[in-house]
């Protein structure tokens, strides 16, 4: 279930990315579909602590084919399909190796994996494919608020996953400790 939710992340968010006008407020810019990439890294943390580190680069595979298909089946130009491609790929691993290499309670590692996942998913994008070096959809001058604007949408949600994941935890615990 956890691997279906990692894969739908990731579908949902080229498709709500594609589909809806980025949301600006103020001098930020966040493609709607930002708010489904956040989640994504909370839910490779969740397939990570089923699966283990090995398979879920497997899984990552899997999705990096699946986010490349469903984004250039819906019209993206290759470089944007690259773009989405290279930033995922990296931002996955990072967001992967910090998991693993944190001695934290699982809702810190998953906080903190999310963070520097974010930040390279948000620079690495808009910089390989949104900015004049790739598609060109927004001028130099844009890119800064553009990947400021996506890195305070992911970390929000990667705080509200880890407090979510905190509480769950530790109403589990209270569970169990009871029985």
């Amino acid at each position: 279930m956890r691997v279906l939710f990692y894969l739908l992340s990731i579908v949902i968010a080229n498709v709500v990315t594609a589909r809806f006008a980025p949301l600006e407020f103020g001098m930020f810019i966040v493609p709607m579909g930002t708010l489904f990439v956040g989640a994504t890294f909370i839910f490779r943390d969740l397939v990570q602590n089923k699966h283990g580190r090995a398979k879920t680069y497997i899984f990552i595979f899997i999705a990096l084919l699946l986010s490349g298909a469903v984004s250039f089946s819906l019209g993206d130009t290759l470089m944007i399909v690259a773009a989405s491609a290279i930033s995922f790929v990296i931002a996955e691993s990072a967001d992967t190796e910090i998991y693993t290499r944190l001695k934290l309670p699982m809702a810190w590692r998953v906080f903190y994996s999310g963070i520097v996942g974010g930040l390279l998913d948000s620079v690495i994008f808009v910089i390989v494919g949104l900015s004049p070096l790739g598609a060109g959809f927004i001028p130099w001058e844009a890119v800064p608020a553009a990947i400021v604007g996506q890195v305070i949408v992911k970390t929000v949600i990667q705080l509200l996953g880890a407090l979510i994941l905190k509480q769950g935890l530790a109403i589990k615990e209270k569970r169990l400790s009871s029985v």
